[in-house]
């Protein structure tokens, strides 16, 4: 297959935040027994990532995502912007697809404006200016779908005053006239969504969401990027829960099955299902058959430089490489496309 093709004409970038080869191991372990058997492992190329900062070789998911978004290497804390470096603005993914005519969305089961969706859809020197990523969204990049959790910067008003139909729980997602709306903010609460574990009340599942948003995308002929984040599994991974960790890396596993199954009759969409770092040093120790939590040992309660799995399937995946970097993935997506404005 050459790998020097024109970039897709519709991508599915899909992160689980935290999410290590561990992580998908245990999930698939307490779901079928046997390793191998989440929906994206199924994907026929497959490699590893590393994921240091531009100033550490531990990342944060700021750093992390802005690396995957832009190509380029920033420090801890900074939203696509160059720092090191002048400040300027770093082109994002979004943004080539945007300026290219196609439609574009962001989903995340964190609130929206979290360092991972933030980093395709925002520029700030420090990931805490929540109000400031927030306007980036409603002003300056307008992704035609914005769903996850809601406040932290993104309020209702705001974004229905900037020309979105604006949607708070389960029962508002599943009744979107997807025909009729091109411009959704969904606000699923005042925080991150609930963990799976625990159950999501009147509030959406990730793979709802991405079933959604697939239906107001897909109606440009021309194309759509969209970014999807299982961003619980991280929280998991930092509390070292187990069950609370398996279950939102099945959700995530589920979610990648509803956009495989949207995209697997095409030739022009590319897939690509990976982490921006691995969090809590999971280490699988046993398996304890279907239905049972695996038994395993964390080492820490924080991030750490351990390499992170990718997946990939459609128009360019055959580019990822056994061993390849957080920054490779904008020229993945984009061939012959420079990453500068």
């Amino acid at each position: 297959m050459d790998k020097t093709v024109n970039s897709p004409t519709n991508v599915i970038f899909c992160i689980g935040d935290g999410m290590g080869f561990e992580k998908v191991k245990a999930a698939s372990l307490y779901a079928h027994g046997k390793t191998g058997t989440l929906s994206f492992e199924a994907f026929p190329y497959q490699g590893e990532v590393t994921t240091h900062s531009a100033d550490a070789p531990i990342t944060d998911s700021a750093a992390a995502a802005t690396a995957m978004a832009t190509g380029s290497k920033v420090n801890n804390g900074v939203i696509s912007t160059a720092l090191p470096g002048d400040g300027h603005e770093l082109y994002t993914l979004l943004e080539c697809f945007k300026d290219q005519g196609k439609s574009t969305g962001l989903i995340s089961t964190t609130f929206l404006t979290h360092a991972t969706p933030a980093a395709f859809g925002a520029h700030e020197p420090k990931r805490g200016n929540l109000a400031e990523i927030g306007q980036d969204y409603l002003n300056q990049t307008r992704p035609n779908v914005l769903l996850g959790g809601g406040g932290n910067g993104l309020t209702e008003i705001e974004a229905e005053a900037a020309g979105y139909t604006v949607i708070t729980d389960r029962d508002g997602l599943l009744s979107l006239d997807t025909e009729n709306i091109d411009r959704v903010s969904g606000q699923f609460g005042d925080t991150n969504l609930p963990y799976e574990f625990d159950g999501l009340g009147d509030l959406p599942h990730l793979s709802e969401m991405v079933a959604t948003a697939l239906n107001i995308l897909a109606k440009n002929t021309t194309g759509f990027f969209l970014m999807i984040e299982g961003g619980r599994i991280d929280h998991a991974g930092h509390s070292n829960d187990i069950e609370r960790n398996v279950y939102e890396t099945l959700e995530f596993s589920k979610t990648v099955r509803v956009a495989f199954d949207w995209a697997k009759e095409r030739t022009d969409t590319l897939i690509i299902v990976t982490a921006d770092h691995e969090t809590g040093g999971l280490q699988v120790l046993e398996n304890n058959g279907r239905g049972i939590f695996p038994t395993v040992s964390w080492s820490t309660g924080g991030h750490t430089t351990t390499n992170i799995p990718v997946y990939g399937w459609g128009a360019n995946a055959a580019c990822i490489s056994d061993v390849m970097d957080n920054t490779d993935f904008f020229n993945l997506v984009m061939h012959n496309q420079s990453p500068e404005k």
